[in-house]
């Protein structure tokens, strides 16, 4: 089977076969490539959540405070990963995605490895952004890609299956993450490396005195670049349009200004964009410290903390994000509007969970209302890209992923941990000038200068702040819900790609 590049004919060859044509090549390949695609958006995921996991550690191997770990997760990753996904959408709409995919899996898996090398902040920080420019190129061409595989009415769902990145990638994280940092040695590292021949590996780095987290960033990012290899050999590109019916189907790619004139006149589009950015602020914002305040206000130990994490972003997270698709796929015909108000409820009752979890000090009152809750909101992930590759034709459609993505991640991404970090050590430092010894963020970095009270005191204001920072961010998912419910009085409207 050819493999179709950018002109019109692909497109034609679309149209000609019909809205009753059920996907680009076989079903086993189209369940081939759907799977291709979630395993790098796994890695996508692991290589940005792994640094949420491994917060206190690096935290206190190069002494940063929370806006520091803030800022690497957020700001540094999000700075031109948000900035480039237009660019390179726009790209992927005239050349082949395929390879677009294949190098930005390659460069963020490398830059990944190197992290763990990085002796400052500053160097970190550095990385932290050739991370978010590799990872930049991942997402619009692969829902380009899996719209061209896969006919409307089967997308939510195929589309639900991609986003299943985000949880399954921060559950691995979490159980990789963790146990690595607390079990993995640099000893077992170098022999590794010795087993299997790789003699050339143990002369890069002194492996013996590698620390737990800078292992394992060297150990989940390595096996992307396999991933790439793999790819480069298996991948094939589809025509573009293939899926699309007749109407939808334009023979030549769109400019940028008129993309954005489109989508600035579709109201189902601009409040999905809005709504899914304020869940994305919250969703980061709390995440990247889920497993910090696991260990700081429950005083588990890393590796313990990161299964937790892994049960709620990993299990019912992806329950949620699936089932979000797969809901709306099949409830659609009778219920039209549910792509809006199927994410506005989970949302919605999301909040009271969240905050009733996170304020509770013993542990077994704490897990139960988290799990519900990321069940619950992650019921917009699906929605969203559903819509953003409804709303529009085969030829912007990864414009109008990378446009959504770059707001999502602009506010969410790069302000959500950074806003949500500051706000800790804002409540800390308040609690601290507020004690009795009058204690401030500086003096906590060096427990050895203080008394054992003065080094509870710290140890408190560290877990309280950063418990109510979480809180308040929760309240954020009610703010997205009602954005989701506005896109429901246009979304029949505004759809070009519908799944009946």
């Amino acid at each position: 089977m050819a493999i179709a590049g950018t002109t019109s004919e692909g497109a034609a060859t679309g149209a000609a076969s019909g809205t009753g044509n059920p996907g680009y090549s076989t079903a086993g390949y189209r369940a081939y490539i759907l799977g291709s695609l979630l395993l790098v958006y796994v890695f996508n995921f692991i290589d940005r959540a792994i640094l949420a996991i491994l917060n206190d550690p690096i935290k206190e191997s190069l002494r940063l405070e929370d806006w520091h770990m803030g800022l690497l997760g957020g700001l540094a990753f999000a700075m031109l990963y948000t900035t480039l996904g237009i660019p390179i959408a726009r790209v992927a709409e005239r050349v082949n995605r395929k390879w677009i995919i294949i190098f930005s899996l390659v460069l963020w898996s490398a830059m990944t490895v190197l992290c763990g090398l990085a002796t400052s902040f500053v160097m970190l920080f550095v990385l932290r952004i050739c991370v978010g420019i590799g990872e930049a190129g991942c997402t619009p061409p692969a829902q380009s890609m899996i719209a061209d595989y896969f006919k409307p009415s089967s997308r939510a769902t195929a589309v639900s299956i991609y986003a299943l990145g985000v949880p399954l990638g921060a559950m691995i994280a979490g159980v990789a993450g963790g146990w690595i940092n607390d079990y993995v040695t640099g000893q077992g590292v170098y022999a590794m490396f010795g087993s299997w021949g790789w003699s050339w590996a143990q002369g890069l780095v002194d492996w013996q005195s590698l620390e737990g987290w800078r292992l394992a960033f060297i150990l989940v990012g390595f096996p992307g670049v396999i991933l790439a290899g793999i790819l480069l050999l298996t991948m094939k590109e589809p025509p573009r349009g293939y899926t699309d019916p007749p109407q939808a189907v334009k023979p030549e790619p769109a400019s940028f200004s008129q993309v954005m004139k489109i989508l600035w006149n579709k109201p189902t589009y601009v409040h999905v964009v809005i709504g899914a950015s304020l869940a994305a602020f919250a969703g980061y914002g709390i995440g990247h410290f889920v497993p910090a305040y696991f260990v700081r206000t429950h005083e588990l130990s890393l590796s313990q903390a990161a299964i937790y994490y892994s049960l709620i972003l990993g299990v019912c997270g992806a329950i949620g994000v699936f089932s979000s698709g797969y809901i709306s796929d099949r409830i659609s015909s009778r219920h039209p509007n549910a792509l809006s108000w199927l994410p506005a409820i989970g949302m919605a009752t999301a909040v009271p969970l969240y905050v009733f979890g996170f304020l509770q000090d013993v542990l077994w009152l704490t897990m139960p209302p988290l799990m519900v809750a990321a069940l619950l909101k992650y019921f917009y992930l699906g929605p969203m890209y559903a819509v953003a590759g409804g709303v529009v034709d085969s030829r912007m459609r990864a414009t109008s992923v990378a446009v959504m993505l770059f707001a999502t991640n602009l506010i969410g991404l790069a302000l959500g941990p950074t806003v949500s970090g500051l706000l800790s050590s804002v409540i800390k430092g308040g609690i601290l000038s507020a004690s009795d010894l009058e204690l401030s963020l500086e003096a906590c970095k060096v427990p050895a200068n203080l008394s054992a009270e003065a080094v509870a005191v710290c140890s408190k204001a560290d877990s309280t702040g950063l418990q109510y920072a979480i809180v308040i961010f929760a309240c954020v998912y009610a703010w997205a819900a009602l954005h989701y419910l506005l896109a429901g009085r246009t979304l029949q409207r505004d759809m070009v790609a519908k799944s009946a």
